[in-house]
């Protein structure tokens, strides 16, 4: 894949994405830092609940109606890694052994694979939309080991960038533990420059509307927040 790189002239707005875990305690994530002005790559993920299967490669569907959409913009050089992801259609608690259930796996199309990096989970953890939106920087880790070492170790954001299709975006709640959405990633153009998935950027400043919810003794708190960011499409 050709790897260029676009520097943002304009950024408005950031927002921190806050999980909420089965258990109402607070997600662990790695280090949360501010936008970057350029990204190397960029890629979409259209997670449906047919492409989900458990650890030893058999097909489990997820939620059934249940959609997963996630944009990730990187910057190989810093280590980081943006996220905007929205879920619609999942219903109940997230559930997974990792910090957080909602991962970057490394794993091929119908194959299973370790998670590589866990993100905040969508909120609020209601029946609407649930969304998550923000920046992290490695090193990464997902609190699951593999004869004792973190799956997170070792692993760079360049490794997404050379094989986008050997990665996977997905979900997991209490009646999806393997997952109630999946995907895998497909490169798009970042900002008008290609980055090796053809198609044309919108130039355009798009509104997006990002609602954060915090759970704990009990207590919700929600807050909207609005961004503007410079939205990348690819055609179909």
């Amino acid at each position: 894949m050709t790897k260029k790189t676009y520097t943002r002239p304009l950024t408005i707005g950031a927002l921190a994405g806050v999980a909420l875990l089965a258990v109402g305690a607070p997600a662990y994530a790695e280090t949360e830092v501010s936008e970057p002005s350029e990204f190397t790559s960029a890629f979409t993920v259209m997670a449906t609940p047919d492409q989900v299967i458990n650890n030893d490669g058999v097909a489990a569907p997820g939620e059934s109606g249940a959609t997963g959409t996630f944009t990730f913009r990187i910057n190989s050089d810093l280590e980081i890694i943006c996220y905007d992801i929205r879920l619609e259609g999942v219903t109940g608690d997230y559930q997974s052994p990792a910090k957080t259930a909602t991962h970057i796996h490394e794993a091929a199309v119908g194959k299973p694979g370790p998670p590589r990096i866990s993100f905040p989970n969508p909120a609020p953890a209601g029946d609407g939309p649930r969304t998550s939106s923000g920046c992290l920087q490695g090193p990464f880790t997902t609190g699951i080991l593999a004869e004792g070492v973190d799956t997170g170790e070792g692993f760079t954001l360049a490794q997404i960038e050379a094989n986008p299709a050997g990665f996977t975006g997905d979900s997991h709640t209490v009646t999806s533990p393997a997952g109630v959405v999946r995907g895998q990633l497909s490169a798009i153009p970042v900002g008008g420059v290609d980055t090796g998935a053809g198609g044309a950027a919108d130039a355009g400043m798009n509104p997006l509307v990002v609602s954060a919810a915090v759970g704990g003794a009990g207590l919700l708190a929600a807050s909207a927040v609005l961004v503007h960011r410079r939205r990348a499409s690819a055609g179909r």
